[in-house]
């Protein structure tokens, strides 16, 4: 799995991440300006962050930057870098807005403050994903200064909307910006140095209503209970986990393979749940008191799919087993099927090539549990990677990443680009 690339070699490997090294204080620094510039979703205006990504874009040489507001305080960027020369063109995504600060979870330090201690650095954001941000724009600053050494173009794409679904940020960029598009894309969202992420799980998010028959508490017998018949619609909705999956082969192959290091990092279990349907049921409402016999109750769950599983097939359970319940209504709310890019895929391969020279431990390729603005590129065909810090804290009090996967994370992306991009590898676009 991990062959590097005959361009990708060790001797230039070291030069370009001496090149990042030298670089260390200025990546730690536009971390921490992203950082303090707040872009809390919900509510979702990032202008703040958009300004200054701005600003760390414009000090690239010969970069080019469209501002796109597709709505109130919804900023996406696009930059480009060219060559000069024809060849591919390398994409570098990541998202603005970020978690709620949460001020009062019981932060040690500013939440907006990007405090560096102890080899650590802090604040709302900074694994998800302002630090990856910061790894793009520093790979990409090398880039710019070493045209010579590559072919074609590189676009960082920062979208304003991802953590509620992507649809005014990167899906938007797709659809109506040619240069948000390439031969292949890296995402710097949460993960780790050693752990490619080639894809991730579909989802489905579905909410449950049912009716019943009001009476007294005491008279059961005259009443219909909504809970009920909401418990026993529910009780079958956990059943899709025993759905069947077919997945190819190479995909359970890779996650075997990974389980050891990317457990350690993602918790035990990470291994099963990747390759099963999972349901969490998040929410439930229903009765106005305990001597009542309630007449409405709703749920509201998170479906999660494995490649080998459709949002067809899970559609076509559910009006199987919920249409026949009587009181009982569903519908679903968001979906997108699971997407993937063969493990065996060049920018798979020259990210562990990458990542191995970077960190001299042995990296591996995995799918990836939570959602990311990755699977909108793979849906529209383009090959596409995650590669970013560890996150700790992650949505909580005392969000923060390690300095040094910082600088690594930045090393590796600078690699791969190089060696993507090349003289000698072209594709059509």
């Amino acid at each position: 799995m991990n062959m590097i690339h005959p361009e990708l070699n060790p001797p230039q490997a070291a030069q370009i991440g001496a090149a990042i090294e030298a670089r260390r204080a200025q990546l730690i620094e536009n971390t921490r300006a992203l950082v303090a510039a707040a872009s809390p979703n919900p509510p979702g205006d990032v202008s703040a962050a958009a300004r200054v990504a701005q600003q760390l874009l414009q000090a690239i040489p010969g970069v080019d930057i469209r501002v796109h507001e597709t709505a109130p305080g919804i900023v996406n960027l696009v930059a480009c870098i060219d060559s000069g020369k024809p060849g591919r063109r390398l994409v570098f995504n990541g998202h603005l807005d970020t978690f709620p600060i949460g001020a009062d979870l019981g932060w040690t330090v500013n939440p907006l403050g990007g405090e560096e201690r102890e080899g650590r650095l802090y604040g709302r954001g900074v694994s998800d994903m302002k630090a990856g941000i910061a790894a793009s724009i520093a790979a990409a600053t090398l880039l710019a200064e070493r045209k010579q050494d590559w072919c074609g173009q590189v676009a960082i794409t920062l979208a304003g909307d991802e953590e509620t679904m992507g649809q005014l940020g990167t899906h938007w960029l797709l659809s109506h910006v040619a240069e948000s598009r390439g031969d292949a894309m890296v995402c710097g969202d949460v993960g780790s140095p050693r752990v490619v992420r080639f894809g991730e799980k579909g989802l489905m998010w579905i909410e449950v209503r049912a009716s019943g028959k009001p009476a007294h508490g005491a008279h059961v017998h005259k009443g219909i209970n909504a809970i009920d018949r909401l418990r026993t619609a529910l009780d079958a909705l956990q059943r899709l986990e025993s759905l069947p999956v077919q997945a190819p082969e190479a995909i359970g192959t890779a996650i075997a393979q990974a389980s050891a290091v990317s457990e350690a990092l993602s918790g035990a279990g990470e291994s099963g749940v990747l390759q099963r349907v999972t349901v969490n049921i998040g929410t439930i409402e229903g009765g106005v008191s305990p001597n009542l016999v309630p007449t409405s109750a709703l749920a509201r769950g998170d479906i999660r799919l494995p490649i080998g599983v459709s949002t067809a097939q899970v559609d076509q359970f559910l009006h199987t087993h919920l249409d026949p319940m009587e009181g009982i209504e569903w519908k679903i709310v968001q979906r997108y099927d699971p997407t993937f890019t063969a493990p065996e895929h060049e920018i798979v391969q020259r990210a562990l090539a990458a990542s191995a020279l970077v960190t001299g431990e042995t990296p591996v390729a995995n799918m990836r549990v939570g959602a990311s603005d990755a699977r909108l590129y793979r849906a529209v065909g383009i090959p596409t990677i995650v590669l970013g810090c560890t996150p700790y804290g992650m949505g909580g009090p005392d969000e923060h990443v390690v300095v040094e996967e910082l600088v690594n994370v930045a090393k590796i992306h600078a690699l791969l680009a190089f060696g993507y991009l090349s003289p000698g590898n072209t594709a059509a676009r």
